[in-house]
């Protein structure tokens, strides 16, 4: 049965706590919770739907589409196997880690029901500057790329709480091929895979939505 093995959220921590990273709220910690996870609002405006929770960087992280961010314990395992390091629930900056589910494969649109909360899948995370920093991997975000495991976020279709142990169940699928994968090649390494984003509908957010018909605008 898919769970939720942590919650975790963060501080928003000052740039001398991190120096080489400068403001951020990329150092997520197990809480107990449960915590109300509600939809926090336009990307810009707003930052995590995770009560607790902060982010520094609102105009690239946070917002509706970007609500609460997953990863699998599977894949935090798969990277301490590659790299001969331990990474603890969290320290991908993932408001929850699961077991038992994966996210590559989730299809974009589907909704998790977790606790009391109904959640929608919107996308894959992009790795940057501040996630490579952080962790203090050279060439991480090439690596990230390459790997394609990016985690996944969710918007919030029905505030509630979530805590550990909650079970999580997807309540529905929608019927096209667009998953977590697809979308991360297509918006990193394969622009040609940009048009098929649109199958998705809503559950893709606006600014993607954008740079496919920019790019479409672009080849015509």
């Amino acid at each position: 049965m898919p769970v939720v093995l942590s919650l975790n959220v963060a501080q928003k921590t000052a740039p001398a706590d991190y120096a080489r990273v400068g403001a951020t709220g990329i150092d997520k910690r197990p809480v107990d919770g449960p915590l109300r996870i509600s939809p926090p609002g336009a990307k810009g405006s707003a930052g995590s739907g995770v009560a607790g929770d902060s982010i520094a960087d609102w105009a690239a992280h946070g917002g509706e589409y970007q609500a609460v961010y997953g990863y699998a314990r599977e894949d935090l395992d798969w990277w301490q196997s590659e790299l001969g390091a331990e990474f603890h629930a969290g320290q991908f900056g993932e408001n929850l880690t699961t077991q038992g589910i994966d996210h590559t494969t989730a299809l974009v649109g589907e909704h998790w029901r977790i606790g009391t909360a109904l959640l929608e899948v919107t996308g894959p995370r992009i790795p940057c500057r501040t996630f490579a920093e952080f962790l203090g991997l050279r060439g991480w975000v090439k690596r990230f790329t390459q790997v394609a495991r990016p985690g996944a976020y969710f918007r919030v279709l029905e505030e509630g709480l979530v805590g550990p142990g909650d079970e999580i169940t997807v309540v529905h699928r929608p019927d096209h091929d667009v998953t977590v994968e697809l979308f991360f090649r297509a918006v990193t390494t394969e622009a040609a895979l940009l048009p098929r984003l649109l199958a998705a509908g809503d559950s893709v957010p606006p600014e993607v939505v954008e740079l496919v018909h920019k790019r479409s605008v672009v080849e015509s």
